[in-house]
């Protein structure tokens, strides 16, 4: 007994990438300050988690400067650790 089965091979659609900048690159930020909580809260997500690197654009360097700020001024209460 026998069976056979069909596959169908579906293909991604490939789509270009676009090019995302590091918004401290632009801007010639050397690195995000904790007390600009403004600044701060455009790399936070809705549930005050920190946006990965895919999302916000940054190079590594100022994500990794920008995950300290982000700490930094969650220790000092100037951002909420979690959502209310």
């Amino acid at each position: 007994m026998s069976t056979t089965t069909t596959t169908t091979n579906r293909r991604r659609e490939t789509t270009k990438s676009v090019q995302q900048h590091c918004f401290f690159c632009t801007h010639h930020i050397e690195e995000p300050d904790y007390k600009d909580v403004p600044l701060l809260g455009k790399f936070i997500s809705s549930y005050k988690k920190i946006a990965p690197r895919r999302r916000s654009g940054l190079c590594a360097m100022h994500q990794r400067k920008l995950q300290q700020a982000i700490k930094r001024a969650r220790e000092m209460a100037l951002l909420p650790y979690v959502a209310e």
